[in-house]
């Protein structure tokens, strides 16, 4: 069973020393796993997340015995949207997002956002820049949220350059030393995705990591950054996530370090 070695020694020790009843709970609750849980919604414009997503989730949940892994795909239109179990996110350490102009009923976005106000993490991949703007009718007893984006990714949504540029990826100057940066292979990383147009990044202290030029083109545009909610969550954010971004190792990488930055403590 998953991380069952470890969680024996814990009781071991424990009773071997003789611990007291509240240091002996906080020492099984700090070997507990961190449950990461992945919004996602399938759509033709939304890059194939549902494709994608989960066996990287699986990935993650047998390579790493620090993390549980939950996937969550929802069905409906984009004014009428649901995920099943969303409750789940009351026990969740970490919310990825990848999704893509959704109204959810009000009890599923008060619960995001709850959990959001508690300062908890978040990840926001790609469609993320616009996961809750919604553009099509919105049904009675659903609701969108066009604040998440400058609330707590902290852009805007610009539009994008042409598909046909994709993207040549390089590290923000002064950047390279940062912990999700670690054992990245920088050179030569293209991707096929288009670039993000969301420069100037509304939040002046966010840390920007990567910048993102068009074949061909002399723009930049930030496409990884991280920064701090109101609430003093940990957000990282990449527009990073096309289908093909999901062969190349930097990019995993790049997925796997923002997850355990996200989860650690400062």
């Amino acid at each position: 069973m998953k991380n069952h070695n470890s969680l024996l020694v814990v009781l071991l020790v424990c009773g071997v020393i003789g611990l007291p009843r509240a240091m002996f709970a906080k020492a099984l609750l700090a070997n507990k796993p961190k449950h990461v849980v992945f919004l996602i919604s399938e759509d033709p414009l939304n890059y194939e997340a549902h494709i994608t997503v989960p066996p990287f989730a699986e990935m993650l949940d047998k390579k790493y015995e620090n993390l549980k892994i939950t996937v969550l795909k929802g069905e409906g239109t984009h004014g009428a949207y649901r995920f099943p179990n969303l409750e789940i996110l009351k026990e969740a350490d970490l919310l990825v997002v990848f999704c893509r102009r959704l109204a959810l009923p009000f009890d599923q976005m008060t619960s995001i956002k709850n959990y959001l106000r508690s300062g908890k993490p978040l990840v926001g991949l790609r469609t993320a820049n616009h996961g809750f703007s919604v553009r099509d009718e919105v049904e009675p007893g659903f609701e969108g949220w066009w604040g998440f984006v400058p609330d707590i990714l902290g852009c805007e949504n610009n539009g994008y350059f042409p598909e046909k540029l994709g993207t040549i990826v390089s590290a923000y100057p002064g950047a390279e030393n940062h912990s999700i940066l670690n054992s990245l292979d920088l050179k030569n990383w293209k991707s096929k995705g288009q670039v993000y147009k969301v420069k100037p990044i509304i939040d002046p202290n966010a840390v920007v990591l990567l910048n993102g030029k068009p074949r061909g083109k002399s723009d930049t545009e930030p496409i990884a950054w991280t920064r701090k909610t109101a609430y003093g969550g940990k957000v990282f954010y990449t527009s990073l996530g096309y289908p093909t971004d999901f062969k190349q190792a930097p990019f995993i990488q790049l997925v796997i370090n923002s997850i355990h930055w996200a989860l650690e403590k400062e």
